[in-house]
């Protein structure tokens, strides 16, 4: 099973993105868009486990106390950079909340054997990824000026910067992803108090 964990989005914001979504999805014709209705904020990617690992990985998810974080979600960018665009994204500000929480999973999640991560936590709502290639965020040998999202940036240059609204989530889930040619279907498997 193709597992992750990460915070839903309250239904306002959500509306708010799909809307900003419908207005500039032309201006990229060729990307893979998101749908609104599977925005999350991923605090890990856990991949691939056997169905048997899942009671494990709830039971030390359940012993997390972690406060709850206010998320301001604003802005914009691209991964792995503005000149290289392979991910386009909304941004999200937090305090400080939200990275204690993602290292908490983090480190649970180690000691049970999946990998820690190997980058520092860049939260973010991913909208849509270029044609092919990856959608990591990190640059990669292969990386080079590409055009996919050139008519969305000049478009939305011209525009104020994005505002989506705030939100304090009361619990942060375990998913399940499966992989289609349509896109991918998010189930939640789990869900886990904040404070």
């Amino acid at each position: 099973m193709r597992l992750f964990i990460a915070l839903d989005i309250t239904d306002a914001i959500r509306e708010r993105i799909a809307r900003f979504m419908e207005g500039v999805t032309g201006f990229a014709p060729d990307a893979r868009w998101a749908k609104p209705e599977s925005l999350h904020v991923t605090l890990k990617f856990i991949g691939e486990q056997p169905e048997s690992a899942i009671e494990q990985i709830k039971q030390s998810l359940a012993t997390i106390q972690s406060s709850a974080p206010e998320i301001n979600f604003r802005g914009y960018g691209f991964f792995p950079t503005a000149k290289s665009p392979r991910v386009f994204w909304i941004g999200l500000d937090a305090g400080p909340q939200l990275g204690t929480l993602a290292a908490a999973i983090d480190g649970n999640m180690t000691e049970l054997g999946i990998p820690k991560e190997d980058r520092l936590f860049s939260p973010h709502l991913t909208l849509a990824r270029s044609p092919g290639g990856s959608g990591s965020p990190h640059r990669s040998p292969t990386d080079a000026p590409n055009r996919n999202f050139h008519h969305l940036q000049k478009k939305l240059a011209a525009r104020p910067t994005p505002e989506f609204g705030t939100m304090t989530p009361r619990e942060f889930f375990l998913y399940q992803s499966q992989l289609s040619p349509r896109g991918s279907k998010y189930t939640k498997l789990a869900g886990f108090d904040l404070k």
